[in-house]
């Protein structure tokens, strides 16, 4: 049983990594059997993933049909900003407050922004084609902040939540980031973030975050109306109201 549960793992994290990463489009198809054999798994820790997956809202489960991912809809984006607005804005405002008290709390943001600069710098002598290949680095540094909020936030009902929704967050990355332009205006955006908490200021930092979800959801519903996004055809993007 234990070795299920293992191999299990690995399976959720390998098709876990592949639907945020948008290597599984929305709409892909999720077949156990094929999924074992490309896997190297029986259908057992192949449907406990699958499992794991639709619980977090990364796969859609349907009687008597082939698991699917997730489609990606403009109207549960929105809501999904909408819920995000009223949790991260105050996470950040609450760890700039608990910096301001205990310098130690900072640590990790002080790095993070030392990161962001030195990868600003770097990322402004590339050409365009260079630049969209070293986008990886960034994601590194967003997912460090997001991470450092949520492990020093002083509420842990407020960090649980933030991080649950963390698999959804992620996928939605890749379609934010378009382009170079976006990427270096993400990058304003989080380096106000950083400075604020760094300097345990914590209107400015709830301000900053605000922004930067406002910004991010824009970037979003103009990925997903553009004519130009191709995101395969099995995918599914439900544009509604």
């Amino acid at each position: 049983m234990a070795r299920a549960t293992g191999k299990s793992e690995v399976v959720y994290e390998r098709l876990k990594g592949d639907i945020e990463s948008l290597r599984l489009r929305p709409g892909a198809k999720l077949g156990e059997v094929q999924l074992g054999e490309e896997l190297g798994a029986s259908r057992t820790p192949v449907r406990e993933a699958i499992r794991r997956l639709a619980a977090e809202g990364l796969v859609d489960l349907v009687p008597g049909e082939v698991a699917r991912v997730a489609p990606i809809s403009l109207g549960g984006v929105r809501a999904l900003f909408e819920f995000r607005m009223l949790l991260e804005p105050r996470a950040a405002a609450s760890v700039a407050t608990a910096g301001a008290g205990d310098a130690r709390v900072l640590v990790p943001f002080r790095g993070l922004l030392e990161r962001l600069e030195e990868f600003d710098e770097s990322f402004r002598a590339l050409d365009v084609a260079a630049q969209s290949r070293s986008y990886h680095e960034f994601y590194e540094v967003t997912e460090g902040f997001d991470q450092a909020i949520v492990a020093v936030c002083p509420n842990p009902y407020l960090a649980r939540t933030i991080r649950d929704l963390r698999s959804q967050t992620v996928r939605l990355r890749h379609l934010s980031h378009s382009g170079p332009r976006r990427m270096l205006t993400s990058l304003e955006e989080h380096r106000a973030m950083l400075k604020a908490i760094a300097q345990g200021d914590a209107q400015a930092a709830e301000a900053a975050c605000r922004h930067h979800l406002a910004q991010t959801l824009q970037a979003l519903i103009d990925s997903l109306t553009s004519q130009d996004l191709t995101l395969g055809a099995s995918v599914q993007v439900d544009i509604v109201g």
